[in-house]
C-alpha cells in the first residue's frame, strides 16, 4: 500500500444517465404535448357553437289607441 489507496469504481454511473435519459424523456414529451412552445406564433382556434334560434312568442296585436276626446264647446264671447 506504498502507492496509497486502490479506489474501485461502485457503478454509480449508471444511475446518473437513466436520470439524464428520464429529463429529457420529460423535456420532449413536453415538446408534443405544446406545453412548451418555441415557435412563437399563437394559434388561432376558431370555436363554432350552434345554438337554436330562439323567437318572441307571437302575441295578440297591441289594441287600438283611444280617439280622443271632444274639444270642449267654446266660451261665450259677451263673458256670460
Amino acid at each position: 500500500m506504498a502507492d496509497g489507496p486502490t479506489i474501485v469504481n461502485s457503478g454509480g454511473g449508471g444511475t446518473a444517465v437513466a436520470v439524464v435519459l428520464a429529463i429529457a424523456a420529460i423535456v420532449i414529451l413536453l415538446f408534443f404535448t405544446g406545453v412548451i412552445n418555441l415557435g412563437g406564433g399563437t394559434k388561432d382556434v376558431n370555436i363554432k357553437v350552434d345554438v337554436p334560434k330562439v323567437e318572441a312568442p307571437a302575441t295578440s296585436p297591441a289594441p287600438a289607441a283611444p280617439a280622443p276626446a271632444a274639444p270642449a264647446p267654446a266660451a261665450p264671447a259677451n263673458g256670460g
